[in-house]
């Protein structure tokens, strides 16, 4: 199945490309984004990380059938990257995104959550998305619970900035869809 490009009252989320890696490696390697993502991301940022992210990994995912990796993106500025969210068929870790600084706060990464969250259930048909994250991270904790999700585990976990309490949330189809008609 291939990526589709999905569209929100303010957003595009473009199918992830190689040629989004340039704008990648510009925004993404600021500590406000990498501090609360897992350890495996090298920091600090290698000059050529998101190439071979996007090349190595993400686009390879995607081609494989197990993940899907959309840029977001104002509908104003359709050629300028905010950030990214990917859904991963994968235990206990379906859902991951980051937003440039400068446009978090503004309910951008809320609305690209939704529209990734109901692609998961309403057309992948999945039963069950799980998010982890730092449990210090309030604005990814504020999107999960905006969105319904329940905290079902906390355990250590190793990040970008140490060893930290990490939480994982959950949602079902059935909760989402009940959610989403009221």
């Amino acid at each position: 199945m291939t990526v589709p490009l999905l569209t929100t009252e303010r957003l595009l989320l473009k199918p992830l490309q190689a040629e989004d890696a340039a704008q990648i490696q510009t925004l993404y390697p600021r500590w406000e984004i990498v501090r609360y993502m897992v350890a495996t991301v090298p920091w600090p940022y290698p000059e050529n990380g998101a190439e071979y992210y996007v090349n190595n990994v993400a686009l390879p995912d995607v081609a494989k059938g197990i993940a899907w990796f959309w840029t977001i993106r104002r509908h104003e500025t359709p050629d300028e990257l905010m950030g990214l969210i990917c859904l991963y068929d994968e235990d206990d870790n379906n859902r991951g995104f980051w937003l440039a600084p400068e446009w978090q706060g503004q309910g951008y990464m809320r609305e690209a959550s939704i529209a990734a969250t109901d692609y998961w259930f309403n057309t992948l048909n999945k039963p069950l998305l799980r998010a982890p994250k730092a449990a210090i991270n309030a604005r990814s904790q504020r999107i999960s619970v905006s969105s319904g999700m329940r905290l079902v585990r906390t355990e250590k976990k190793a990040y970008v900035s140490g060893e930290l309490e990490s939480e994982l949330w959950e949602i079902t189809r059935e909760e989402w869809n009940a959610l989403q008609r009221s």
